[in-house]
């Protein structure tokens, strides 16, 4: 037996499963397709993660475009992230394209376009079912994460969640807790100090700053209510294909920080919501994050401990999660070594810091006799990759070069008419793109400080009532000194008396005269 037969013996051992499994492409080497020597994944360790790695234009998107509409073929419902846009086409049938047609002749597979059931989910203003979530649901340990917080900061805010529980108070988003920390800065702080003991003020005003720096990234549009369920990721269409949710993220590339607050939550409540499942025929759930350096290169040390934690348990809830990256030194090497699934597309080695990460990339793969993998990894075409996945009994199967078959459904974007189509049949839109505003910690306590200034107003005007009324009696006071006073009433006698006198002495007068003519009168 030669070489090339051996090699064969191998892959059809190798990658024959007794469950369920899809064809990802046929394996090739030394540069010869071998046809009808198909590289099948089992869809048995899709909970154990995995890796889509490359450079742009290598076939990484077209990959998970693959892996989403077979997943979804076997009834399996992923969620992916729509970086660039272009995952939208998975909803809708492919062409037959003479180079596809040509491609999977080459492979051995005939070629039937296909599209599969589709679901968008936005975080902005793209078009598509809300995710939201509220501060209350992340919790004082994730949300401290997110910002990125000390020791001393985090014990603040878990606090600051006690004294919110105790006091029904929700936190739904992100004014809330700034409310409620202003509030305990000012108005509350001789409430809280004696319950709860007091805090620093520069902490407070730091974790303020951290709030507001996550809000200057959009994070606003994320937290508020409804929130978002996320059991409506597990849904399957009435043919028993698995949803693909595709989450449209072209405004948020500038915008890091949103887009790993969103994947941390969500990870988490899944973690926290979904039953433990052991391992499964085939996963409930798949996740492709693309960009995935987006999410690992401004996490704190702190997020990335919580990232590894969930990525090695979450696999029991019956979960697989697959970053989509550039290069595996992306990855930090605590989730990569959880990763049992490699699809490496190629890598570009123009530099010595290239050449560095290509030879580190090539260590990450099984040892193979059929391959230089630090030399193929830098000449694999468009549409070609290697690829190694966990068997049925979790043992790593032979690295093999594979030529990928074609995406059965659109390799472009959908043009508005569809995307507007596939929205207006959403039973999600109706039910999250409605914002729900209710009574909140912000309403609560600036309902309460207002209340708490009128009560201040309204003690300053009867005080300054009160202050008024001593003035007017001091002032009556005085008056009645100066007119009961002994020297007052003696003024006073005789200018009556003077007065009088004088009145009289005009009366009198007038008298004498009446009394004069009267008694002329009568002597005549």
């Amino acid at each position: 037996m030669n070489k090339k037969e051996e090699f064969i013996e191998l892959i059809n051992n190798s990658y024959h499963f007794k469950k369920d499994s899809f064809i990802l492409g046929a394996a090739k080497l030394d540069d010869e397709v071998l046809t009808d020597t198909f590289v099948r994944l089992p869809l048995k360790t899709f909970n154990r993660h995995g890796l889509i790695a490359g450079a742009t234009g290598t076939g990484k998107t077209k990959t998970l475009q693959i892996m989403a509409e077979q997943l979804s073929a076997n009834g399996v419902p992923s969620l992916v992230m729509d970086i660039k846009g272009d995952l939208s086409g998975i909803a809708v049938p492919g062409s037959r394209h003479p180079k596809i047609l040509e491609r999977h002749e080459k492979i051995g597979l005939p070629y039937i376009p296909s599209g599969s059931p589709v679901e968008f989910l936005t975080l902005s203003n793209e078009k598509g079912a809300r995710l939201r979530a509220t501060v209350s649901e992340f919790g004082p340990i994730l949300f401290s994460k997110i910002l990125g917080l000390n020791d001393t900061q985090a014990g603040i805010i878990a606090v600051v969640f006690k004294y919110c529980d105790d006091n029904d108070i929700p936190l739904v988003d992100l004014k809330d807790i700034k409310k409620v920390l202003q509030y305990l800065s000012n108005d509350g702080k001789e409430e809280f100090v004696e319950t709860y003991g007091t805090m620093s003020s520069v902490s407070m005003g730091t974790i303020l700053r951290k709030i507001v720096e996550l809000e200057q990234q959009g994070a606003e549009v994320f937290f508020g209510e409804p929130s978002f369920d996320v059991n409506d990721l597990l849904r399957v269409d009435s043919e028993g294909q698995g949803i693909v949710s595709v989450l449209r993220l072209t405004d948020l590339q500038d915008r890091p920080k949103l887009f790993s607050t969103f994947m941390l939550q969500m990870l988490a409540e899944i973690y926290s919501i979904f039953p433990e499942e052991g391992d499964l025929d085939k996963p409930k759930l798949v996740i492709f994050i693309d960009e995935a350096h987006l999410v690992f290169e401004e996490a704190s040390d702190a997020l990335l401990d919580q990232i590894e934690v969930i990525v090695k348990l979450i696999r029991s809830k019956g979960v697989g999660i697959f970053f989509v990256t550039q290069n595996p030194t992306d990855i930090p090497d605590e989730v990569l070594s959880q990763l049992g699934m490699k699809v490496q597309h190629a890598l570009r080695a123009f530099t010595a810091k290239d050449r560095k990460a290509i030879q580190k990339a090539a260590e990450n793969y099984p040892l193979t006799d059929y391959y230089e993998v630090d030399d193929l990894i830098t000449r694999l075409g468009i549409g070609e990759a290697i690829v190694t996945a966990l068997n049925e009994k979790g043992i790593p199967t032979p690295l093999v070069h594979t030529y990928l078959r074609a995406p059965q459904s659109r390799m472009d974007v959908l043009v508005d008419d569809e995307i507007n189509y596939i929205i207006n049949q959403s039973k999600l839109i109706k039910k999250y793109n409605t914002p729900v505003d209710r009574e909140s910690a912000y309403e609560l306590l600036s309902a309460k400080m207002e209340a708490a200034r009128e009560d201040e107003h309204k003690a300053e005007v009867e005080k300054s009532y009160k202050e008024l009324n001593r003035s007017r009696k001091r002032e009556k006071s005085t008056l009645e000194k100066i007119l009961t006073s002994t020297t007052t009433r003696q003024i006073g006698r005789t200018v009556a008396r003077e007065l009088t006198r004088g009145l009289l002495g005009v009366l009198g007068i007038k008298t004498t005269r009446r009394r004069r003519r009267r008694k002329t009168t009568s002597w005549f």
